[in-house]
């Protein structure tokens, strides 16, 4: 049967939105969605165009300040080197820590940081995480860095550095979750990893981009029949059970954890 185009109101022919069916609600679904639509999708984001003015003006004020070659290069070539450590503590630590929903206080900033990506591990919105957690995070993190090696203008250098990977990080973590097989075999790899992490076992494979601390402190693991699939694989430990204690996650979601990701199977 042939489809018809629909018609607006004053009979033109109605051009049709090739992104409305990759939306559910007010975000993008990567299980939907294909290379050409992450693009738009992620260069109209509003946290990534955040992060692009924050490394401008960062960059920008460095420059103002009159900083040595070393002072910028070394400060650059730290956080490149800290960063992968720092994200994989955070993540391991952190987000995936159980005390932080055992509190009133804490329940809700766990749930939008961590426990509602790995619920529908394809929401774009809760795969970023809000500016309001991560500009202070990457701040306190890498300025007293650069600070340390040549002032401000490394501070603010560090600062930037920190925008840019993490602006990198998004990227391949969206591609991650996204409904396309790379081409490229190092980040089809990359991928594979991650999504075992969501989907196979989450007490390992925290990296995103880089999963050497991973090796280092014994948390990697290259095939699913390495380990046994973990029950808590998608409420990370906050079952019906924890819901009851502690219920200030459940009674923000609206509904009991799942056991499964709204999108049901990993991205191929």
């Amino acid at each position: 049967m042939n489809q018809t185009t629909p018609s607006t109101a004053d009979g033109t022919t109605a051009k049709p939105n090739r992104y409305a069916a990759i939306r559910t609600g007010r975000s993008f679904d990567l299980g939907k969605m294909n290379l050409r639509q992450l693009w738009f999708a992620y260069l109209t984001y509003p946290t990534i165009l955040l992060y692009f003015a924050l490394v401008a003006a960062t960059a920008i004020l460095a420059l103002r300040l009159h900083p040595t070659v070393a002072g910028t290069l070394i400060p650059i070539a730290a956080v490149i080197a800290i960063y992968p450590l720092a994200w994989y503590c955070i993540h391991r630590f952190i987000l995936h820590s159980q005390w932080l929903y055992k509190s009133r206080w804490t329940a809700s900033l766990w749930k939008r940081i961590h426990f509602d990506h790995h619920q529908d591990p394809h929401l774009l919105d809760v795969l970023f995480g809000s500016p309001a957690n991560t500009i202070p995070t990457m701040a306190i993190i890498t300025m007293p860095i650069g600070g340390l090696i040549s002032g401000w203008p490394g501070a603010l250098t560090a600062f930037s550095t920190a925008l840019v990977m993490t602006c990198i990080y998004e990227f391949f973590h969206c591609i991650q979750h996204l409904a396309y097989k790379p081409r490229w075999n190092w980040v089809a790899r990359m991928k594979q990893l991650h999504v075992m992490h969501h989907f196979h076992d989450e007490d390992g494979n925290y990296g995103i981009t880089n999963y050497l601390p991973d090796r280092i402190f014994g948390s990697f693991y290259g095939e699913t029949r390495e380990r046994r699939r973990s029950p808590s694989v998608f409420n990370l430990g906050y079952d019906l059970k924890m819901a009851e204690r502690f219920p200030w996650v459940m009674k923000l979601t609206g509904a009991p954890p799942r056991d499964r990701p709204a999108g049901g199977k990993p991205s191929a």
